[in-house]
């Protein structure tokens, strides 16, 4: 399972050919759709159609995780308490990457952090 965080959003987001490519790799390795918990939305977009064009579409792509229960929850309170960094949405997409998922982000460190703490989770950069 792959999953992303706010990062990994607004980069496959973009129109560049380094995310078409990534992408396209993504899909050859039965990585695709990409689960994006809802929380993310908060961090990836901006409240204006104009801003939020790109990110709205791409979306579209993905498959969104708009219910999170309360053991996803407890469980992303635990890996908070324990990591002792990250926001609540990082540590909600580690939780959601369990067990053993890949999350793409821009931003590795409080990632991998909180992954530490997981069962198998693998952060990667994109």
């Amino acid at each position: 399972m792959l999953v992303l965080d706010s990062g990994g959003v607004t980069r496959l987001s973009e129109r560049t050919r380094q995310a078409a490519a990534l992408i396209t790799a993504l899909k050859a390795e039965a990585l695709w759709p990409p689960l994006v918990p809802t929380p993310v939305l908060v961090e990836s977009l901006h409240g204006d159609p104009a801003k939020d064009t790109l990110v709205n579409r791409f979306l579209k792509t993905c498959d969104l995780l708009e219910d999170i229960d309360e053991s996803l929850a407890r469980r992303a309170a635990r890996l908070s308490t324990q990591a002792q960094t990250g926001s609540a949405v990082d540590a909600l997409v580690v939780a959601a990457a369990e067990p053993g998922g890949s999350i793409l982000t821009s931003d590795r460190d409080d990632l991998v952090a909180l992954a530490g703490y997981t069962q198998g989770v693998v952060v990667e950069r994109v």
